[in-house]
């Protein structure tokens, strides 16, 4: 069964709690089994690979899943967390807005 989420990939959100608590990223990929999103340039991991005919090998840095409850979405307005609410335009669209100032997310 697939969930709703609030976060897609793209968005611009807020890192609540943990290590990278404050920071903010793009969402890269939504990993909806798990509940967990990838986020660039958050929760960064040193992952020690092997050499193989492409690659050079040795310790590389990337990132790792956050858990969804984690992150907010960025208000478009101030760059500050919110929460996402959804409303139905006058042309019929389904849209997401931000609770804290009212702005439209989705273009």
């Amino acid at each position: 069964m697939a969930e709703k989420f609030a976060v897609k990939k793209g968005d611009k959100v807020v890192v609540l709690t943990g290590k990278d608590k404050g920071r903010s990223g793009e969402v890269l990929s939504v990993l909806r089994k798990d509940r967990r999103v990838l986020v660039s340039g958050i929760n960064m991991v040193k992952r020690h690979t092997k050499q193989s005919q492409t690659d050079q090998g040795g310790i590389v840095e990337k990132e790792a899943a956050i858990h969804i409850s984690n992150i907010a979405l960025q208000d478009p307005k101030d760059g500050k967390a919110t929460r996402v609410g959804y409303k139905t335009l006058d042309d019929g669209r389904k849209v997401r807005f931000a609770k804290r100032s009212g702005e439209v997310i989705d273009i």
